[in-house]
Formats: structure tokens, C-alpha cells, sequence
């Protein structure tokens, strides 16, 4: 079920906080408090409630960035989000310009079971409708298919103990161990073909200026390979 001892307010600053890409940089109380639009001292406070509560790294005058435990809340929202971002304007055929609100308004509620169940029927997709990565869930299975025909209470299956990033997250000169590659047989081949596999280190060496094309380093190995393939491919990178 959707977690309910975490308010929908803290949600919003934990999910905001991830869509400025603050993961490991820090993000300004100016930017928070205009993204949210809040007052920067009202700001500021709920900072120093989520540093307490150990969702987030707050210096003053600096910002803040997510805690492991954040980034995990904030990647379970984001991934609710986006995947209704997705049934909404896919199947529900809503119009674009309205999907965002309305998964906002639905994002909180959606339970752990309906989002599992919406992941599979949308056939584990990899970007919502603006083009941002679906974040990969925390259920520790080794592929998607595992998921799928598990019949498992979803209360009591293991989760993974580090959120996980696609490759196409990182910056430049950041690195990886391949945990997790997202969709079936199929997807995981063509991952496979461009010599990717769970275990292997990856870096980030460089992306080029329209970001559709990453130069990495694969055990010691570059390669070029498109954003597509890689939005598949999910790092630990603590």
C-alpha cells in the first residue's frame, strides 16, 4: 500500500528535490521555495524537519540534497507519477497538457499493488510522456518476468536496500555496478548485445550535446550507445 505515515507535504518537497537533480548536488532554498511556491522561510523550516527526520543533507545558505532514504520515497512517487502520467495519456488518451495535474491529484494514493499492476499492462515502460525516466521499483527480483509471474503479498516481498539510477541519471564521470535491466527477454538481449550485463562496472565518460548518444566505460572498455538502450540499464552506485 502506499505508505501513509509520510504526508503528502513531505512527499512534495522529497519529489521535488529529486526532479532538480539534487541526488548528490545541492539544491538552493530559492529554488525549492520557487518550484513550490512557498515562502523560503516556511522553506527553510520543513528543511530542517526532513534533515531531522533523515530524508536529506541542509546546510544554510547552501541547500540540500537526498539521504539514501530519501532518494528511495522520492523515486516511489516519481515512479507512481510518471507511470500514470502514462495510463492517463496512453490509454486514457487525456490530453497532454492536463496529465500532469492529474497525476499529481493521484500519485499519493495509488497503492503498491495497482502501481505493479498498471507497470505490467503499460509493459514496463521506460519514459513517461515528457521523457523522463520511470525510475525502476524496489522490489528485489532479478527481472521483470520474475515479477510478473510472482503471485507474492505485496506487503511481504524483499525490497532493495539502495535506490537504484538509470545510466542516462548520471553525470559525467560518475559510476555504477549494473544491478538491474528493465522490461523482457526481448529488452534484455539488446542490452546484452552491446556488451552490458548485471555485475559490470560502468562510467560515465560523456554524452553528446543532444544527451541521445553516452560515451561509457564498461570494464575498462568505452562504448558509444544510444539513450534508448541505456534508460533500461539500472546502477547501485553507493
Amino acid at each position: 500500500m502506499a505508505n501513509k505515515d509520510i504526508s503528502e507535504n513531505i512527499e512534495e518537497y522529497l519529489e521535488t528535490l529529486y526532479r532538480e537533480n539534487c541526488v548528490s548536488d545541492y539544491v538552493s532554498t530559492t529554488t525549492l521555495s520557487k518550484q513550490l511556491n512557498i515562502a523560503p522561510g516556511s522553506v527553510t523550516q520543513m528543511l530542517k524537519k526532513l534533515e531531522s527526520l533523515n530524508y536529506i543533507t541542509y546546510v544554510p545558505y547552501k541547500g540540500a540534497y537526498l539521504s539514501k532514504s530519501g532518494v528511495k520515497i522520492a523515486q516511489k512517487i516519481i515512479r507512481k507519477h510518471r507511470i500514470l502520467e502514462i495510463f492517463l495519456e496512453d490509454v486514457l488518451n487525456i490530453k497532454h497538457e492536463n496529465v500532469h495535474l492529474q497525476a499529481c491529484e493521484m500519485e499519493h494514493s495509488l497503492s503498491d499493488e495497482a502501481e505493479r499492476a498498471l507497470c505490467h499492462m503499460l509493459f514496463q515502460p521506460d519514459t513517461c510522456p515528457s521523457g523522463s525516466i520511470v525510475p525502476a521499483c524496489d522490489f528485489k527480483f532479478n527481472s521483470c518476468e520474475e515479477c510478473m509471474h510472482s503471485n507474492f503479498d505485496i506487503d511481504s516481498v524483499e525490497r532493495r536496500e539502495y535506490p537504484l539510477l538509470s545510466v542516462t541519471q548520471l553525470k559525467d564521470g560518475k559510476h555504477g555496478k549494473i544491478a538491474f535491466i528493465r522490461g523482457d527477454e526481448s529488452h534484455r538481449k539488446i542490452v546484452e548485445d552491446q556488451g552490458l550485463k548485471i555485475g559490470d562496472e560502468v562510467n560515465i565518460i560523456e554524452k553528446d550535446l543532444s544527451h541521445e548518444n553516452f560515451t561509457i566505460r564498461v570494464n575498462g572498455k568505452e562504448s558509444s550507445i544510444k539513450r534508448s538502450i541505456l534508460n533500461k540499464v539500472f546502477l547501485d552506485t553507493h
